[in-house]
This record gives C-alpha cells, sequence and structure tokens, in this order.
C-alpha cells in the first residue's frame, strides 16, 4: 500500500525577498466558508457574535482579530479564518470546511503596493484601501481574496492548486519593482 506524504503547496520558494518587499507563507489556521441562509444574515451574524466574537463582515471588510478573523469572500459569503466554527452557526447557514482548497502568502514591505500595482486591476493604494480592507479580484489570472493587514502588508489567499502560479506571478513583480527601483537610485 502506498503511503501518501503531506506536500507543502508553497514548495521551497518562500519566504522570497526582492528590494523593499517580502513574499511569505501565512498560516490563517482552519479556513471554513460561512454562507447564511437567506434572510439569516443578521441572525448568523449575532450567532458568530456570541461564538467567536466577531460580526459577519459588511461587503469588502474583515472582522475579528489576529487568530480568529472573518473576511468577507462574495455576496452574503465570508472565510472564518482560525477557530473551528461553533456548531450553532450550521442551523442558519451554511457552514463549509475548505482548509485543503486554500493557500495563503503575506506580502509586507515599503514596495507592496508597487508590487500589487503590476498585478491587480485594482487601486489597492492606502487612501482607497484601508487596513481591514478585502477584495476578491484577479490576480494575473487567478482569482484571489486580498486583504490589508497593515500600512505596508496584505495578505492574499488563492486556490491551493494555483500556490505555484502565485508565488510566480508575485515573485516576478517583486523583482521587476526592486530592478527598476535599483536603476532610478542608480541613475538619480
Amino acid at each position: 500500500m502506498a503511503e501518501l506524504i503531506a506536500v507543502f503547496p508553497l514548495g521551497t520558494a518562500l519566504p522570497f525577498e526582492a528590494g523593499r518587499a517580502r513574499l511569505e507563507a501565512v498560516d490563517p489556521g482552519r479556513i471554513s466558508v460561512l454562507a447564511p441562509y437567506p434572510g439569516r444574515v443578521g441572525v448568523f451574524s449575532d450567532r458568530l457574535q456570541a461564538a467567536h466574537g466577531m460580526a459577519f463582515p459588511q461587503p469588502n471588510r474583515a472582522t475579528g482579530k489576529a487568530g480568529a478573523r472573518c473576511l468577507w469572500a462574495g455576496r452574503d459569503q465570508a472565510f472564518l479564518m482560525g477557530p473551528e466554527p461553533d456548531a450553532s452557526l450550521s442551523e442558519v447557514g451554511a457552514v463549509t470546511d475548505v482548509t485543503d482548497g486554500w493557500v495563503g502568502v503575506a506580502l509586507t514591505g515599503a514596495d507592496a503596493e508597487a508590487v500589487l500595482a503590476r498585478l491587480v486591476p485594482v487601486d489597492l493604494s492606502a487612501e482607497v484601501f484601508k487596513r481591514g480592507h478585502v477584495l476578491r479580484a484577479s490576480l494575473q489570472n487567478l482569482n484571489v481574496l486580498i486583504r490589508r493587514s497593515t500600512a505596508d502588508a496584505f495578505e492574499i489567499f488563492a486556490f491551493r492548486s494555483l500556490a505555484g502560479t502565485l508565488v510566480q506571478d508575485v515573485t516576478a513583480a517583486m523583482s521587476g519593482v526592486a530592478m527598476r527601483r535599483d536603476i532610478a537610485d542608480r541613475s538619480g
């Protein structure tokens, strides 16, 4: 009988640094999709608050804190990251464990915005996309969920099957931004 060996989806490519940006793996813990039944968002949010200390997020927002966070993930859908969902939530909505289907990375540093500007067709500048904001978007051709965690840090979540492409696209953009900055510094 064959023995299965767990393989880290991001391989050995991380952490990666280029210029003023760093990319590293994020372990959000358990990831559960929360989808309140129609007309039950308020009740679902109340139960989430009672059980986990956070409300169901508004569109493009996150609630909670480190270790227990809820990220908006689309129309009447959110990702609970960290804790195992309280059983009472499944009485008023669908709760699905998707931990094995997603992977996360953290992009940090002074050039994080510049890197994402090369990859995402949305303005992610700090004036527009503030701490705690969340966005479903395309990163190159990948469907991702992006959260701004601090002034110069983002978390990016993508399907696990596309982890290699995610790392390849982000590290290539990091290298390009770093090279451009280096050339500008030498010529200026």
